[in-house]
């Protein structure tokens, strides 16, 4: 039998849905709003999301593809805006599976439109990408770059990014766009963590490599137009990006990017995760795969400026940190399930 959806708690707090909020940066999202004084709901069908990281409001186990329990959960609830960031993400999948992509990504936003117009609500803050540039034309990219995506995973944001203009136009939406770069880290506190299956994110992957979790990293790319041949990324801390989602929710519409303006190539991130372990890394050299540009950075004038957002714990320390603490918590309570299951 169908569980009922959750009564809601009885609070002042204005009522945000999450979208996604089960996953990496819509728990950080969660937590971070809590702290602002919202209360965050979370609908997110735990396709790639975590049920443990849902620690700050309500949460509605659905598909946004299914109309009846979305409004249901608009009704009973009655946000006052959407943080939406619910969708499928590995650009290489995207390659090989692009159905999927815009059946998830793009169809499923359908859905969560037309269910906000139906309930009056008009603030939605999009998780959206700067794999909707492609390949970059100058660097520091700034919002008004060309925006010609080069995979199925960047393409399908940048379709919402079109329709969302035309909710806006057709039924007075405010919409802010965040095109972040490369999320990285975990929670300061170490409460939630990046916990992916499987993982494709660099920084998690050395960690597990040095954890003993993996045989070996791969390096995609060493021909790449950058210092040491590899690519170059902008990476922001997720409790960063958190700041910025709570901060847009008074924002006008716009399309802003996330990002520190600093770049550090593959081979620079393995280099300072060895010196933090202690231990050199197990590392395979392969060729460069299809969609992925060498360098991507940001200029975030424009999120100092509408957000008043400077990022605040991104320094390259801090993520591997932070991400380190995370995945040997993760490591270590994996160990004591085993010893526990063998008893």
């Amino acid at each position: 039998m169908e569980k009922k959806i959750p009564s809601p708690i009885r609070c002042m707090s204005e009522s945000i849905l999450v979208t996604g909020g089960a996953g990496y940066i819509g728990s950080h999202t969660c937590k971070a709003l809590a702290r602002a004084g919202y209360l965050p709901i979370v609908y997110d069908n735990l396709s790639t999301g975590h049920a443990y990281a849902v620690k700050w409001g309500p949460f509605v186990h659905g598909d946004l593809n299914d109309t009846a329990k979305l409004n249901e959960t608009f009704s009973i609830y009655r946000p006052t805006a959407t943080i939406h960031f619910a969708a499928s993400s590995i650009v290489a999948e995207s390659l090989s599976n692009p159905s999927k992509y815009y059946r998830n990504n793009v169809g499923s936003t359908i859905a969560l439109l037309e269910t906000m117009c139906a309930h009056g609500v008009k603030k939605l803050v999009f998780s959206s990408t700067c794999a909707t540039y492609g390949n970059p034309q100058f660097t520091p990219i700034t919002e008004n770059h060309p925006q010609h995506p080069i995979s199925p995973y960047g393409k399908s944001k940048w379709m919402i990014e079109q329709m969302l203009s035309d909710f806006e136009v057709a039924h007075g939406l405010n919409v802010v766009n965040l095109r972040y770069f490369n999320a990285a880290g975990a929670d300061l506190e170490t409460e939630i963590g990046e916990n992916h299956t499987p993982e494709t994110h660099l920084l998690p992957t050395l960690i597990q490599a040095a954890l003993g979790l993996r045989s070996e990293v791969v390096v995609y790319g060493t021909d790449f137009a950058s210092r040491d041949g590899s690519a170059i990324r902008d990476y922001v801390h997720v409790h960063d990006l958190a700041q910025a989602h709570v901060a847009a929710l008074k924002c006008p519409s716009s399309s802003i990017n996330l990002g520190t303006g600093i770049g550090y190539s593959v081979l620079e991130i393995i280099d300072a995760v060895q010196k933090f372990c202690g231990k050199s890394l197990p590392v395979r050299l392969e060729n460069r795969r299809i969609g992925e540009p060498g360098i991507l950075t940001a200029d975030n004038a424009k999120a100092r400026q509408l957000l008043e957002w400077v990022p605040q714990v991104s320094d390259l320390p801090k993520l591997i940190e932070s991400a380190w603490k995370w995945h040997q918590l993760l490591f270590e309570n994996a160990h004591l399930v085993r010893s526990v299951l063998k008893c």
